[in-house]
């Protein structure tokens, strides 16, 4: 068989630690971008901006902001609701961000 070496395979060392280095540098590329993703602030918001979360690329909530005029004390659930919806916002921008970021290869944190 042309190209089987004795030791039972084909190829040669050098071809395999190419391939452990290229590993290594995917693997180093795939922490730093995920580093820079967990320190990437991003806002999610609901009615016109009455509400804002913001969040980590990791979907840690970092803050959440609310205006006076949101606040109605005869319809707290509306109030809550706005909350909830500024936080899927905000974890759907930080899905895509990590999607577009990482690939197939990262997902989502």
């Amino acid at each position: 068989m042309a190209g089987y070496n004795r030791f039972g395979g084909f190829g040669g060392g050098a071809n395999m630690q190419n391939m452990i280095r290229q590993a290594q540098k995917m693997q180093q590329e795939m922490v730093k971008k995920q580093e820079e993703l967990a320190n990437t602030e991003i806002i999610g918001a609901s009615g016109g901006g009455m509400v804002e979360v913001v969040i980590t690329g990791k979907n840690e909530i970092k803050a959440v902001r609310i205006k006076p005029e949101a606040v109605d004390p005869d319809d707290v659930e509306m109030l809550e609701d706005l909350i909830m919806a500024a936080i899927k916002d905000a974890q759907t921008k930080a899905t895509q961000l990590s999607k577009d970021a990482l690939g197939p290869m990262g997902g989502a944190f």
